[in-house]
């Protein structure tokens, strides 16, 4: 390999330009096909690692490079999921979507820690972060479902969208606490660390809500002034260029408050979202959105070890069956008596697959070391990942078909 890393500039372009290139025709392809590309971008992560163990061509330059285009794909990722987050809609239809949502969270849960923790014996923070995990919901891989059925605005998928996109909030707002409590559980499973893990947590809420705060304020009175300025002395896609730089900043203060950038882009793009000039100059960031999310997955896929792939498969299974049911039961029986059985049923299949803010729960657990999240886990919550976005749309289809859904005038 180049021995310095001017002499390495030149490998590392190609392999970014590369991947690139590859990233776009298979995203393209897969859309066609109907298939999330996620889970391509995985496997070529994955494919990417086991060669270099084969054959070591990844010197520390390129997986330096590589893991800062991730990190600017998971900035992206989060604040495109803030931006698309309708918070006036969710609080109008907070009644209706709350009962199902908070079932969802609590019993699905409920469900992952219980089946980590005593049924596969992985350890409390590793079982913390695969129940986190697991309350998430990829919104995304079945909304295309339902848009392309023509079913999307029925009660029912409205509904599925409010609830969803609930669970996005409150993944994120349970990856800051878990961030911050983690290293407190670490070898205390027992009840005497309960004074300290609760005043870690009171500090932890007391920087969030303060965050949150700012967020609020730039949100009401500055935004909309800011970014008419901008709209008024720059060219398209200049102004939303601007807007994703104000995004990074806001992730940057997120990180020194000791939360992940992520959260920070989140709360961007919560911030930008009330006005509706921002999200209509969403096509602009597009671009740049496709450019750096898929190296979050490619690293996500770098990350596993292909020799470890195997003894994942296991424990995979087993929270598979927990990641099946927790949705099924929490969102499905709980909405049985406000949409009926065959609406309750789809619901319930809509919220199985897990993408996005799953790993990057996963993801921020495999960063603080094994002892958070084990090589294996891991690889197994991938594996959940990548079956459960690429089974459920072929059912969710087929149902949609036999049980079509009534939409709104």
């Amino acid at each position: 390999m180049p021995a310095s890393i001017t002499e390495s500039i030149p490998f590392v372009i190609l392999l970014i330009g590369g991947l690139l290139v590859a990233t776009m025709l298979t995203r393209a392809g897969l859309n066609r096909l109907g298939v999330p590309p996620l889970v391509a971008f995985l496997a070529m992560g994955v494919a990417l690692r086991a060669i270099d163990h084969g054959t070591p061509f990844l010197d520390a330059d390129s997986e330096q490079l590589l893991d800062v285009l991730a990190r600017l794909g998971v900035i992206c990722l989060l604040f495109r999921a803030g931006l698309e987050s309708d918070l006036p809609g969710l609080l109008r239809q907070l009644r209706r979507a709350s009962v199902v949502w908070i079932s969802d969270v609590l019993l699905s849960g409920a469900i992952g820690f219980t089946v980590a923790y005593w049924w596969l014996d992985l350890g409390l923070v590793p079982a913390v972060f695969i129940a986190s995990a697991l309350t998430a919901t990829s919104v995304g891989v079945t909304v295309a479902v339902w848009q392309s059925q023509g079913m999307l605005r029925s009660d029912t998928g409205e509904l599925l969208v409010d609830v969803a996109e609930l669970d996005d909030i409150s993944g994120v707002m349970i990856l800051a606490v878990l961030t911050a409590l983690a290293p407190t559980l670490r070898g205390h499973p027992s009840v005497g660390v309960l004074p300290e893990v609760a005043q870690r947590l009171g500090w932890v809420l007391v920087k969030l809500v303060a965050f949150g705060a700012v967020c609020l304020v730039f949100s009401r009175y500055v935004e909309k002034r800011l970014t008419a300025f901008f709209r008024r002395f720059e060219r398209a896609p200049d102004p939303m260029l601007t807007v994703v730089g104000i995004a990074f900043v806001l992730a940057s203060l997120a990180g020194l408050l000791g939360f992940s950038v992520a959260i920070g882009a989140f709360f961007a793009g919560l911030a930008f979202s009330r006005d509706p000039k921002t999200v209509r100059m969403e096509a602009s960031f597009t671009p740049i959105y496709e450019m750096f999310v898929p190296f979050f997955f490619i690293g996500i896929g770098l990350g596993m070890d292909p020799a470890q792939i195997g003894g994942s498969v296991g424990i995979a299974a087993v929270l598979l069956l927990a990641a099946v049911a927790g949705k099924v039961l929490a969102n499905g029986g709980v909405s049985l008596p406000m949409v009926g059985t065959q609406a309750a049923v789809l619901l319930g299949f809509s919220m199985i697959p897990r993408a996005e803010i799953a790993m990057v729960i996963m993801d921020k657990g495999r960063t603080l070391g094994p002892w958070a999240v084990t090589p294996e886990t891991f690889g197994a919550m991938v594996l959940v990942s990548a079956v459960t976005c690429l089974g459920v749309p072929f059912l969710l289809r087929w149902l949609l078909v036999r049980w079509p859904q009534k939409t709104g005038a």
